[in-house]
């Protein structure tokens, strides 16, 4: 029996959305993609924009369970709050949605789908597209991002290391 997953990865400006299905010994490809909000507009409107638009995605691929990418460090106290107010809304909507949330650093996350901790977006991005049999082309990276996350809970419910 397979499952749904989806990955976030969070961000006020562009958030990360991938969604895989996970069957015991593999992780395929589902979707992918981003929801942009208008850096111009007031925070409650943009998380507004991200959460609808989570809750549209939910809506078309019934996924099971979630994992969101958490974020332990940002450029400023400023960002890190928004940051941190972006992730509180992506979790608070998915669980509205009746999905339990896993969390994972993005140490975490390379460390499953790359195997290095250190590994950079474009190594990530690469193992991703390997690890799915994919080519993303000028997806972006938070795309790939996302999808790593939905890999790593992936890889996690069906036991299976890369």
């Amino acid at each position: 029996m397979s499952r749904i997953v989806i990955g976030i990865d969070p961000g006020l400006n562009c958030t990360g959305v991938g969604i895989v299905r996970a069957w015991p010994g593999r992780v395929e490809h589902v979707f992918h993609g981003v929801l942009r909000t208008d850096s111009k507009r007031p925070l409650p409107e943009r998380l507004g924009v991200i959460c609808a638009g989570l809750r549209e995605i939910v809506g078309e691929y019934k996924p099971e369970i979630s994992a969101v990418e958490d974020v332990f460090q940002s450029v400023n106290i400023k960002s890190a709050m928004l940051l941190g107010q972006t992730r509180g809304a992506i979790i608070a909507t998915l669980l509205s949605c009746g999905m339990p949330v896993n969390e994972y650093t993005a140490l975490q996350v390379k460390k499953s789908v790359v195997g290095y901790g250190k590994a950079d977006k474009e190594q990530v991005r690469h193992m991703v597209e390997v690890l799915l049999g994919i080519k993303m082309g000028k997806s972006p990276l938070d795309a790939s991002d996302a999808l790593a996350v939905a890999v790593c809970l992936g890889l996690e419910i069906t036991g299976r290391r890369y």
